[in-house]
């Protein structure tokens, strides 16, 4: 793969702005921002220095995705054996002090990424937890280290132009996903088969690591899709009322963050008016986003509409939060939220998900992605 001069240019200056010298990470999501190369159990580990070097140490099964990257050197360790049953922290341990050693990073100061939300790459995936810690301080006593959340929070908050090309393709499969299966879905059809419908088509015949997760929420179910996640169940689709289908899709490791309702038929007035409302409130707020407006100046447009609707109470979330690196992280940058601070720039991507849930009854829900562009904003979905 092309090394992401843009990309490398912004992890220099974060890293001269924060005072380290070297970066460590381990969460795929992160190993990916660094060095094109998107983990698939978890544990590999990636270093970016100061003056524009990137190493990667992964599990010899992975060298052929290691090679997909651009990292300047590459190292890679042994997986199972049959002679031996060592901690995984065992086996990186020395080859991850002899790469530290060949950076010279000896008496570096060097960030770590803390905890955060990753999406999954497989089906399990390896955290190192408090263990990198200990990795990166057994290979030098010289070694000061640092906290970086906020580096990397900073640094994954705006896409450089390779990465929103790969957003933008995973917009289209999931795009093309909806419009197959709108016409589909049938009355007496279950959730999860209709959940089974849209994620059957999120691969992508070009892209060998395209899919995603989809629910699907009827009827009163779907006044419970304000949750921290969703749930598809057995309950049949039934006429007359909405479904709400949600679908969270990748493409080599950048992700979507996708919602639509539909309407089994014809609906009750009130959930028509609700959706119409959710709609103008989509457009007030896309309105809103520009560069160096305050994210919670978004969430206040489609809030307004939503109030001014009477649905104020059951808009029960904020507007929006980033997308890419991740597709469900509340305190990705920017936060779509009526207390954020965040400022938008160019090349922040983030959903816009006004919606209405009123308890026991229905749920809707319409959930785009916006691309903040140098004088306004992009729809991508």
């Amino acid at each position: 793969m092309a090394r992401d001069d843009d990309r490398l240019a912004r992890i220099r200056r974060a890293l001269d702005a924060a005072g380290l010298d070297a970066i460590v990470c381990t969460l795929p999501s992160n190993v990916l921002l660094v060095s094109g190369y998107w983990p698939v159990i978890g544990d590999a580990v990636a270093v970016a220095t100061r003056d524009g070097t990137v190493a990667v140490l992964a599990p010899e099964d992975e060298a052929a995705f290691v090679e997909q990257g651009w990292a300047d050197t590459s190292r890679t360790f042994p997986g199972g054996s049959l002679d031996a049953l060592p901690h995984l922290v065992e086996v990186v341990e020395r080859p991850l002090a002899e790469l530290i050693s060949a950076l010279r990073l000896e008496s570096a100061t060097i960030g770590l990424e803390g905890g955060s939300f990753d999406p999954s790459s497989y089906a399990a995936t390896f955290r190192y937890g408090p263990a990198i810690d200990h990795l990166v301080r057994s290979a030098s006593s010289r070694i000061t280290i640092r906290d970086a959340r906020d580096c990397f929070a900073v640094l994954r908050s705006t896409l450089t132009p390779r990465e929103i090309a790969i957003v933008r393709h995973a917009c289209r499969i999931a795009g093309a996903a909806f419009a197959a299966v709108e016409d589909e879905i049938r009355p007496g059809m279950s959730e999860r088969e209709v959940a089974a419908m849209l994620r059957s088509r999120l691969a992508d015949r070009g892209h060998d690591r395209c899919d995603g997760f989809a629910y699907c929420m009827s009827g009163p179910n779907a006044a419970r899709a304000f949750a921290a996640f969703q749930h598809s169940t057995p309950r049949e689709v039934r006429p007359g009322e909405c479904l709400l289908l949600h679908c969270n899709s990748y493409c080599g490791g950048f992700w979507t963050d996708v919602s639509r309702t539909f309407s089994i038929g014809a609906v009750p007035a009130a959930q028509r008016s609700a959706f119409d409302a959710i709609l103008e409130a989509r457009r007030a707020a896309f309105a809103a986003v520009r560069p160096g407006a305050c994210a919670s100046a978004v969430d206040r447009a489609a809030r307004d509409v939503m109030q001014r609707a009477g649905l104020g109470e059951w808009f029960r979330h904020g507007t929006g939060h980033g997308v890419g690196f991740a597709a469900i992280d509340h305190d990705a940058r920017p936060r779509i939220h009526p207390r954020s601070e965040d400022v938008l720039e160019p090349g922040m991507i983030f959903n816009i998900e006004p919606a209405a849930y009123v308890p026991g009854a229905w749920g809707i829900r319409h959930c785009d992605m916006a691309l903040v562009t140098g004088d306004g904003a992009e729809w991508l979905t």
